[in-house]
């Protein structure tokens, strides 16, 4: 796995998004302490606010910042994202209101959610071989796991020697770092050969995404993904503490259970897609979490759930890991950026919909019912996503085009019917009926 770091420019990207990460986890538990510091009792309150503020940025400015991605050459675009978000940073430790926080972690999370989709949509143009991307997309999973579990250590021993505030400063190194990592590399920036109007920029990504079976089952797939992530992410210190009463150091520990399931299928999958095809790994990976959060309305110890938080990690990697894999597949180069922030902003408005329903749930009805309810949403996303993401699925599809001339260069001279690598794009708007299957 690790031989493509080999590749410079993946090596100093992959480096950016790591040291990124760390600062940003630094950051998330210093936002806790300031809106502790800030609003005391009501810190709770602060907090879920700041997180619905992030996903509502995530969900409405990734398709505006993908549409500019676009035209933008991708390094100076990275670049200015990062300065964007250390500048943020250095502005939090001088917050004095509430207000100011909400303010300021919009701006920082609308530049991530330009950022992310732009940076996920580099990769596979300096990675363009698809065993290369496929480890690529495993190191980053890894990389998320290991920030969850890195970050609040490292927080936790910076605290013993200096103020909350100063987390701010390891933000600030994070992401000045990262913009020096991008800035080291000459990266590819695929250009649209017609030019288009800033709302079919921003739509593009939108309707490829839709026009294509397979994300479409991906976007059910990720409800089936928030549904078991937001009960892990929601509901486990509430498990821990207040059903099984242990302390904090077991929550941590239930957590590390859960980013230890999914590094180990991280780390499988390069080998496991080999073999098998992306769908049944991820529809595999899926049923996995819908048995789990079954599961979870019978578990009535923390020694049981901590191989259950294992298992839904596991399920947790292998249905979304390969979902880069989709989006590098349904595209061409230069519409990646805008289908990378569609599935970002998509994916994000289903963790809106699981993150209150997980929080609001477990406070009325309890957590065995929660436990049944989003296991039952999981199911029914499973099984739409069987339905709408064909199981034949190839690559090269046989279609018509009754809409071009037959001298147009796309026909080559070979008539109307033809066969190549489809995907949706300016000469391709709907996807192929297949008949006798073809």
């Amino acid at each position: 796995m690790l031989d493509v770091l080999k590749n410079r420019t993946y090596r100093h990207l992959f480096l950016a998004q790591v040291i990124a990460l760390v600062g940003t986890g630094l950051a998330t538990v210093a936002l806790g302490l300031l809106a502790y510091d800030i609003a005391g009792a009501e810190a709770g309150a602060v907090l879920g606010t700041a997180l619905a503020i992030k996903m509502v940025a995530y969900v409405s400015v990734a398709p505006i910042a993908g549409a500019f991605a676009e035209v933008l050459p991708r390094r100076p675009l990275l670049v200015a994202l990062d300065l964007i978000r250390a500048a943020v940073a250095i502005c939090l430790p001088f917050v004095t209101e509430v207000w100011q926080v909400y303010v300021l972690i919009f701006v920082l999370q609308s530049a991530s959610a330009a950022f992310t989709p732009t940076f996920q949509a580099t990769i596979p143009d300096v990675l363009t071989a698809e065993k290369d991307y496929t480890k690529a997309l495993s190191l980053s999973r890894l990389a998320y796991d290991l920030e969850s579990v890195i970050s609040p250590m490292l927080a936790a021993a910076l605290l013993a020697v200096m103020s909350f505030h100063n987390l701010f400063a390891g933000t600030v190194v994070g992401f000045l770092g990262s913009a020096a990592l991008v800035v080291s590399v000459l990266l590819p920036s695929p250009k649209s050969s017609e030019r288009r109007g800033i709302y079919d920029r921003t739509t593009r990504g939108l309707k490829i995404y839709l026009a294509t079976p397979r994300l479409r089952g991906l976007l059910a797939l990720s409800l089936a993904v928030s549904a078991a992530g937001s009960m892990v992410i929601v509901n486990t210190v509430v498990l821990v503490q207040s059903e099984f009463g242990f302390a904090q150091r077991a929550t941590a520990l239930a957590l590390a259970a859960f980013g230890g399931g999914s590094m180990v299928a991280a780390m499988l999958l390069p080998r496991v897609l080999e073999d098998i095809a992306d769908r049944k790994t991820m529809l595999a990976g899926a049923l996995v979490l819908v048995i789990g959060l079954l599961l979870g309305t019978i578990v009535q110890s923390y020694t049981l759930l901590l191989p259950l938080w294992f298992a839904l990690g596991l399920g947790y990697s292998l249905a979304q890991t390969p979902s880069g894999r989709l989006l590098r597949r349904s595209s061409q180069p230069e519409d990646r950026p805008s289908l990378f922030a569609a599935q970002f902003a998509l994916s994000h408005a289903c963790w809106l919909i699981t993150y209150p329903a997980a929080g609001w749930l477990g406070a009325r009805i309890g957590l065995p019912a929660t436990f049944g309810v989003l296991a039952l949403l999981a199911a029914v996303a499973v099984v739409v996503a069987t339905r709408i993401w064909p199981s034949q699925d190839p690559n090269k599809l046989r279609h018509s085009h009754e809409d071009l001339e037959l001298d147009h260069p796309h026909l080559q001279g070979g008539g109307r019917w033809h066969s190549h690598v489809f995907v949706i794009d300016k000469h391709h708007s709907q996807w192929p009926v297949l008949h006798d299957g073809r």
